[in-house]
């Protein structure tokens, strides 16, 4: 009885180490969906009247400005983290619990805060708006909207510190591990860590966010790749040779 606990066991954390696998895999595949729209469609919108005009003249175009990839990429820290903190509870059960828990706590407030489908709501009924009266109620309605999304509200400010926080902390535990690659763990605290400050200063220096921001994304190809590696590595029963 004792022997087929242990086979089940393994076989569900190793069933675990797959999905992680998968969703760094999903991750790295949103960053270069996020670049190629950006490059191709342009940024995310900034006023309102923008979002209303790329809602009405191209809903799909609008729907992928209005960074629903970013809260996709998000949202796949709930495939990662769970993986992660079974593979490196071990090394330190502590610090993996807290940045596992940072991450579940961000993740939920990037939902809770994503401006998506209220635009969208917003930009048909602005299109369908007869009087310039409507028009403007829809357009203060929509000020209010972006104010407080997740990428400007005090919540979402904190749920990105809280998320790249725990990225930078549980990529040093990385480094006391055998299961992973030195540079799995270099990537992520150097990715997550320009995330980080950039995150930080975008409110008084949006100049220097940029800048970072360019950092940032270099290291980021480099995590997710090695991050779905590692944990399809472990997923497979494969010791880590040269980590």
């Amino acid at each position: 009885m004792n022997e087929l606990n242990f086979e089940t066991g393994e076989s569900t954390w190793k069933g675990l180490y797959r999905i992680g696998g998968a969703a760094a895999l999903l991750q790295l595949a949103s960053v270069l969906t996020i670049l190629v729209v950006t490059t191709t469609l342009g940024l995310k919108p900034v006023t309102v009247e923008e979002y209303f005009s790329v809602m009405q003249n191209n809903r799909l175009a609008g729907i992928l400005r209005d960074d629903f990839t970013s809260l996709f990429l998000v949202a796949l820290y709930l495939g990662t983290f769970p993986a992660l903190y079974f593979a490196l509870r071990r090394v330190n059960v502590t610090y993996t619990i807290l940045a596992t828990l940072c991450t579940f706590v961000a993740v939920a407030t990037c939902f809770a805060t994503h401006s998506g489908f209220s635009m969208l709501h917003l930009s048909d009924q602005y299109a369908a708006a007869i009087t310039d009266a409507e028009r403007s109620q829809l357009l203060a309605a929509g000020r209010a909207v972006i104010a407080s999304d997740m990428w400007n509200s005090s919540g979402a400010y904190m749920s990105g510190i809280l998320l790249q926080g725990a990225g930078i902390l549980i990529s040093v535990i990385m480094l006391r591990s055998k299961d992973f690659n030195k540079i799995t763990a270099y990537a992520g605290i150097l990715g997550n860590g320009f995330d980080l400050a950039q995150h930080i200063l975008h409110p008084f220096a949006p100049s220097v966010s940029a800048v970072l921001m360019i950092f940032m994304g270099t290291f980021y190809l480099v995590w997710f790749p090695m991050l779905a590696r590692d944990l399809l590595r472990l997923g497979c029963g494969v010791a880590q040779k040269n980590g």
